[in-house]
């Protein structure tokens, strides 16, 4: 059984994500972020990934960090408006997942691994965003089950979510492993519940540990599975 993140390790994150926000503030008529784009990114994403720690850690609901992301990144360039934050994040909900762009090689790789393993999602994000991502690329047909955090219960790097996924499918440890482009979250989780990893490291970071395999392209998985 071959488990797979979702985001930045087969739906290219970066790049949905970036063009929907760039048409959000264009719609909203917020020139001055527009024009100052790449600063605005730079301080919704430390925020972005600030807050998911939080909510990884269970400090904060998904409602709050959906919210807040926009509301600090707007403040922080002098618009503090909780209600236009409220709805950016809402139309940025609905539009990003739409945006279709994978990781290079994310089709090729599938349709050679469907041939021979059932393959499955689990992944951090919410569940009504998640489902819209497989749907709109074509790829949701390649796997059997998608596991969510917000569904379980519990978020990756927590045992407790690969334990859920593994009962659910009724898949062996022995004969699981974990692809994910995010050591803390996805490699060292699974390495402390017991699996096999695969640490999709396609920015070639420095690596503190010893991850089962390590690859920098989609398709060396071909040289392992």
């Amino acid at each position: 059984s071959i488990f797979f993140a979702l985001d930045r390790t087969l739906w290219d994150f970066e790049n949905n994500s970036r063009n929907a926000i760039l048409s959000l503030l264009k719609i909203h008529k917020l020139a001055k972020l527009v024009n100052k784009f790449d600063e605005f990114m730079k301080i919704y994403t430390l925020t972005n990934n600030r807050l998911w720690e939080n909510y990884r850690n269970g400090q904060i609901k998904k409602e709050q960090l959906r919210v807040t992301r926009f509301h600090l990144t707007l403040k922080h360039f002098g618009i503090n408006n909780l209600e236009l934050a409220k709805t950016i994040d809402s139309e940025y909900l609905e539009s990003s997942p739409r945006n279709k762009s994978l990781m290079p090689n994310t089709i090729e790789i599938l349709e050679y691994l469907v041939k021979s393993y059932k393959l499955y999602i689990i992944t951090n994000g919410f569940k009504e965003t998640q489902y819209i991502k497989l749907k709109s690329t074509g790829i949701i047909d390649f796997f059997n089950k998608v596991i969510t955090s917000d569904h379980v219960g519990y978020a990756k790097p927590d045992i407790r979510i690969f334990q859920a996924a593994l009962s659910s499918v009724n898949a062996k440890k022995t004969e699981s492993i974990m692809i994910g482009d995010d050591y803390e979250i996805d490699i060292k989780g699974a390495q402390q519940f017991g699996i096999d990893q695969v640490f999709y490291n396609y920015k070639n970071e420095p690596v503190d540990g010893n991850p089962t395999y390590q690859i920098h392209s989609l398709l060396e998985l071909k040289n392992i599975l």
